[in-house]
């Protein structure tokens, strides 16, 4: 939670920003590019392709500044435009093509305690392993709580399709998660 000051420091630099004031937009690049990035990352494929997604959306921020309220969280509606931005990356570049090659597996089953064992970077890791398809889905539905209909209207896919999708990144995510705890217990038997 942003002190007193840093919140009034925060509108001052918006107000300037909006009169295109390089240092304030700056600031406010400075005060956020890690936040986005930690967003940004879920969705891309890599650390450059989540870079562009967040340079695109500063574009977006400064261009729309205007639009902001200021009674109204900057970090969350910097997230709303941050998180589009990746959807419009993703659909620009046709990243992702809805195809369900595999029939859905039959139960595989992941113990609490290996995710429990795992890190947050071990797990956004596997995440950033599934297709671009099933990680957008994944993220949005997972990580953003939207539900399937709005998922599906974001991407221009059935809520059907929106499901199916969860289901194929879940299930794929759960035999990574496996496949990771069979490698590891491999290594620490020797």
């Amino acid at each position: 939670m942003p002190k007193p000051h840093e919140k009034q420091d925060l509108q001052e630099w918006i107000v300037a920003a909006r009169k295109g004031k390089t240092v304030a937009q700056r600031e406010i690049y400075k005060q956020f590019y890690a936040y986005g990035m930690s967003i940004a990352i879920r969705y891309a494929e890599n650390e450059a392709e989540a870079e562009e997604i967040v340079n695109d959306t500063y574009m977006k921020v400064f261009k729309n500044l205007d639009s902001y309220a200021p009674n109204l969280s900057f970090k969350a509606w910097f997230r709303r435009i941050l998180i589009n931005t990746a959807i419009d990356y993703h659909r620009k570049y046709q990243k992702y093509k809805y195809t369900l090659g595999i029939t859905h597996a039959q139960g595989v089953s992941v113990e609490t305690d290996t995710i429990s064992n795992m890190s947050a970077q071990e797990i956004l890791k596997l995440v950033q392993e599934l297709a671009p398809s099933y990680r957008m889905v994944f993220n949005l539905y997972v990580v953003e709580g939207y539900k399937h209909k709005e998922v599906a209207e974001q991407l221009g896919i059935t809520e059907a399709t929106s499901r199916a999708t969860f289901a194929t990144a879940r299930h794929k995510l759960q035999k990574m998660i496996l496949d990771t705890q069979k490698f590891n217990q491999r290594r620490a038997n020797g």
